[in-house]
């Protein structure tokens, strides 16, 4: 019937899981306060529960080798391929296969209206590159060739630089 889908966890990121599972807990929507006059806030059909099992399912992955047009966790993964997995395995939604089609994927959503499971995408004019909100400032995302999938903060040195943009699925 069924099929339950293990992940493997490395140790480096139990600390995530363990204060993702606790910052999911604490969620609330944003206040009404928030939202720009100009505009509504970003509707998701994701419910509050699949975005923060995206958020959870996303933490789970880092460390996992990247591969250029990766999208499995025993294949490694490039940016996309993380995101489509992610979305795919949690809320049964199919994104776009590109960075550059991620960045009209959704609605788009201010710094200040962040949740988690939102999209950051980076790139100045084009998209370059993109990974999953995980709250608390940080994403998950696969980088470079080379490397693994990791957590980062959008505050740190180099991707405070980098022109972020959001989209809520």
């Amino acid at each position: 019937m069924g099929h339950l889908l293990r992940v493997r966890i490395p140790r480096s990121a139990a600390w995530a899981l363990a204060a993702a599972a606790l910052l999911a807990g604490c969620a609330s929507p944003p206040s009404p306060g928030r939202a720009s006059a100009s505009r509504a806030p970003a509707y998701s059909r994701l419910s509050a529960q699949q975005s923060s099992d995206i958020a959870i399912h996303a933490l789970g992955l880092v460390g996992t080798p990247y591969r250029y047009g990766g999208n499995t966790p025993e294949g490694g993964f490039d940016c996309s391929g993380l995101i489509g997995y992610v979305y795919a395995s949690n809320a049964g939604v199919a994104p776009p296969r590109t960075v550059a089609q991620l960045s009209g994927f959704g609605a788009p959503v201010a710094a200040g209206e962040l949740r988690t499971g939102d999209l950051v995408v980076f790139g100045r004019g084009a998209a370059t590159h993109a990974g999953i909100y995980v709250g608390q400032g940080r994403f998950v995302h696969a980088p470079s060739s080379g490397g693994t999938v990791r957590l980062d903060h959008l505050q740190s040195r180099y991707w405070a630089k980098q022109n972020a943009r959001f989209r809520r699925p």
